[in-house]
């Protein structure tokens, strides 16, 4: 049996507090050992997209807060020197066995996915500064998408389809009066797009296409998902109409 690595569920308060201690065993049976196969920088895309809108991790550019904030998660790990080895087998430790009571199903992603995933964690979690390199380029930055443009009395308004918590498009421009507004979503995540001050909304949906029509008067509007703490984590954009 190998040494016990353990940390809490995120407790809140008045925000995020500090995770304190609960045993999550680390054997041989998580792997914990690098691989020489692993691949970070297929563990980063894997993170964003399967991970991020669940969990904050910095380097990741992740703002989830349903699950743990990873980088509090580890920062005691990190300041006992407990080493990358063995963050890796908690991390592969929670993705096969969750615990009960909580919304992460178990296995999330499996097999050398799992193992690129903890790979990336172990690598980046609670240290200070950013990926470089191939890292840095992994994922694309969320919202840096051309501006969103009503065409034909339409306007459609991408979410990310990486499974960042953002939409393609930070900003949207389009005409007075009727509009549709679509919202595709390939992310494989709950969404929606609500328009702040109108009825305007679309339905929820984890993919497809996402429809809602009204009619809207000249001036700026702020659209959003709907989702708890998806627009806190910045999900949310600026639309001009004139």
């Amino acid at each position: 049996m190998g040494r016990k690595v353990t940390f809490s569920h995120v407790a809140r308060a008045a925000g995020i507090a500090a995770l304190a201690a609960t045993a999550v065993a680390v054997s041989g049976c998580t792997n914990a050992g690098s691989s020489s196969t692993s691949d970070p920088i297929a563990g980063k895309q894997l993170f964003v997209k399967n991970c991020g809108s669940c969990h904050t991790l910095a380097r990741a550019g992740t703002k989830g807060n349903v699950g743990p904030n990873l980088d509090d998660a580890f920062r005691v790990a990190r300041q006992e020197r407990w080493g990358d080895d063995s963050i890796r087998g908690v991390v592969l430790g929670q993705i096969g066995f969750p615990g009960k009571g909580g919304v992460m199903p178990a296995n999330l992603v499996t097999g050398q996915d799992a193992q690129d995933v903890a790979e990336y964690v172990s690598a980046v979690a609670a240290k200070p500064g950013q990926d470089a390199g191939l890292l840095a380029t992994a994922v694309k930055a969320a919202g840096t998408g051309k501006p969103a443009v009503e065409k034909n009395g339409v306007l459609s308004i991408a979410a990310d389809p990486g499974g960042q918590l953002a939409y393609v498009s930070k900003t949207a421009t389009a005409t007075a009066g009727p509009i549709q507004i679509e919202m595709p979503n390939k992310s494989g995540i709950d969404h929606n797009l609500a328009i702040e001050g109108t009825s305007i909304k679309t339905p929820i949906i984890k993919s497809g296409v996402a429809k809602a029509t009204g009619t809207l008067k000249p001036g700026t509007y702020t659209f959003f998902c709907e989702v708890p703490g998806h627009r806190q984590a910045g999900m949310v954009g600026k639309l001009t109409v004139k």
